[in-house]
């Protein structure tokens, strides 16, 4: 790129130097340069020709519902309690061999009456999934849950009961299990 020496500024950059320079002090001996006079704007329409702009609505302002707070693993000290059985798993639920759409209500049902019970910490077992059998049919999806059990977790609809969710321990299912951690019911503090 070649420099060019006789370019001048902008009135945009004008503009903005003596707006940055404005809260420098300038060295002793030296004078701030006078600020330009702004050239007198000349008319082309006619007043006559002139109307007001019509009135700008308000901007409607959307209350939104608060954002849901995130979610939390558990932490290291809590995993090895329940892996080490000094902490108990409050309750459990097996979701082998259920369709998406069941294991989905039956997960949520599961999760909301744990909580009413003041369950703690659960255990979602979702299997892990054949996949020698996937490799073999690619139509043929293995572990779906497995995989789908975490983002319903992290759902809108879930946020209300669950805190936060680990994967399970080799003697609670490995990969095939999570450990989630619910909120305080409302009636229990």
């Amino acid at each position: 790129m070649k420099w060019r020496r006789n370019r001048f500024l902008s009135e945009e950059e004008e503009t903005l130097w003596r707006f940055v320079t404005r809260s420098i002090n300038p060295l002793p001996g030296h004078a701030r340069p006078p600020e330009p006079q702004p050239a007198p704007k000349t008319e082309l329409i006619s007043p006559a020709l002139k109307r007001s702009p019509p009135p700008v609505p308000a901007p409607k302002t959307e209350r939104r519902p608060p954002a849901p707070p995130p979610l939390v693993p558990l932490e290291r000290r809590q995993m090895r309690d329940l892996r080490r059985g000094i902490d108990s798993i409050d309750a459990r639920i097996d979701l082998h061999g259920m369709r998406q759409n069941e294991a989905h209500f039956a997960l949520l049902g599961f999760l909301r009456r744990a909580q009413a019970d003041g369950a703690r910490v659960v255990l979602v077992v979702t299997g892990k999934g054949n996949t020698a059998v996937a490799f073999a049919d690619p139509f043929n999806e293995r572990g779906v849950l497995r995989r789908l059990v975490p983002e319903w977790l992290g759902l809108a609809e879930m946020r209300s009961v669950v805190l936060g969710f680990s994967s399970a321990s080799r003697e609670h299912g490995g990969e095939g299990a999570l450990y989630v951690r619910l909120r305080r019911g409302a009636g229990r503090r």
